[in-house]
């Protein structure tokens, strides 16, 4: 991803950009168990819908009426064997259970091996976004140092421009590390 702004917009596209990373890593995190039920453990599972891949939340109601239990209400009941088999084939780890209406699935409580293999998925994740980080400085010191060389800013310029650039990455990969923590405490309180 090429960062294209006017030098008097980079920083502010830059941190766009840094929001995007940690908006994504949040939202890859709702998607990992955490013996609670939640609608977002499910709802991006593409289901094969009429020939088109299709997520289920574009096709079904998602409901957590227990804080143990996910309630599937497909809009369409002929869809219903064609969305338990997409969640069987995705890697949720839970079975459903078709009472020919909807899909009940019961979350079962982690064990302690699988609450550390979603601790080490999670801090994976995080370090994926870590790396994102570091390539949108990279591409704003890119652009920096461009402007710099063709005049638009001066060396001085330059030089501020590059030290803000580092405190907002500074400050985006503290924050990924502290949502990693907490999701981390998360999974690993019974």
């Amino acid at each position: 991803m090429a960062i294209t702004a006017d030098i008097a917009e980079l920083l502010d596209c830059l941190e766009e950009h840094m929001m995007k990373t940690e908006e994504a890593l949040e939202k890859s995190f709702a998607a990992i168990r955490t013996g609670k039920a939640s609608p977002a453990l499910v709802e991006n599972i593409s289901v094969e819908y009429y020939g088109t891949p299709t997520r289920l939340k574009e096709i079904a109601g998602i409901s957590a009426p227990e804080s143990r239990l996910l309630v599937i209400q497909p809009w369409d009941r002929s869809a219903l064997s064609t969305i338990e088999k997409a969640i069987l084939a995705s890697n949720v780890g839970i079975t459903p259970l078709n009472d020919g209406k909807t899909l009940r699935l019961p979350i079962p409580e982690l064990s302690q091996e699988r609450r550390a293999a979603l601790s080490k998925q999670a801090k994976s994740e995080t370090e994926d976004a870590k790396v994102a980080l570091r390539n949108i400085r990279r591409d704003g010191n890119e652009c920096a140092k461009k402007a710099e060389k063709n005049g638009e800013i001066t060396e001085d310029e330059l030089k501020k421009m590059l030290d803000d650039i580092q405190k907002m990455t500074d400050r985006y990969i503290a924050s990924l590390d502290a949502v990693c923590a907490a999701k981390e405490k998360e999974l690993m309180t019974m």
